[in-house]
């Protein structure tokens, strides 16, 4: 499985599916969240309507899974970031299973290359440090696809994922 880290916008990544931290009621947000819903359109609202009435809000750290419509990726799936609170409620275990539920259902749909962005780190608090070596933690014990990018939107994520796939990959 080869991993990549990038500094781009992720609507604009050309994989099989990209990642949205989405908020629980998966009807679009601010963020990443909102940026992937603007750009995506309305057929990404309507199948997440379509999953609300069917099962209701989206669990953190589980992940649903939507079409990309106007992204150039071939679906999305939506995950639930953890809202950082000082470690106390399960944060990092709830991180991985983002990171890890993500990529079993992007396998479960023949997907081969997913992008992630920068799950919790923005207004949910998420340690920066911490959270990329959860993301890249996970990844790595689950080589299950066969691209990974991790696309950090600033210049600080980018640096901080950089490093830390260096020192974790080898």
């Amino acid at each position: 499985m080869k991993i990549e880290v990038v500094q781009e916008d992720i609507t604009k990544i050309k994989v099989d599916v990209i990642v949205n931290a989405a908020n629980s009621s998966l009807l679009g947000g601010s963020g990443v969240d909102g940026a992937i819903h603007k750009a995506g359109g309305k057929e990404i609202l309507e199948a997440c309507q379509h999953i609300r009435n069917r099962q209701g809000k989206c669990k953190t750290g589980e992940a649903v899974i939507t079409t990309a419509g106007n992204l150039p990726a071939i679906k999305v799936i939506h995950t639930v970031g953890p809202v950082y609170n000082k470690g106390n409620k399960r944060e990092e275990k709830l991180l991985e299973n983002c990171y890890k539920n993500s990529l079993f259902l992007a396998k479960e749909n023949n997907l081969k290359t997913i992008a992630f962005p920068n799950i919790s780190t923005g207004i949910y608090r998420f340690p920066k440090e911490l959270a990329a070596e959860i993301a890249i933690k996970a990844v790595q014990e689950h080589p299950i696809l066969e691209k990974v990018t991790f696309v950090c939107f600033d210049e600080e994520n980018y640096k901080i994922y950089l490093n830390k796939v260096i020192l974790l990959v080898k």
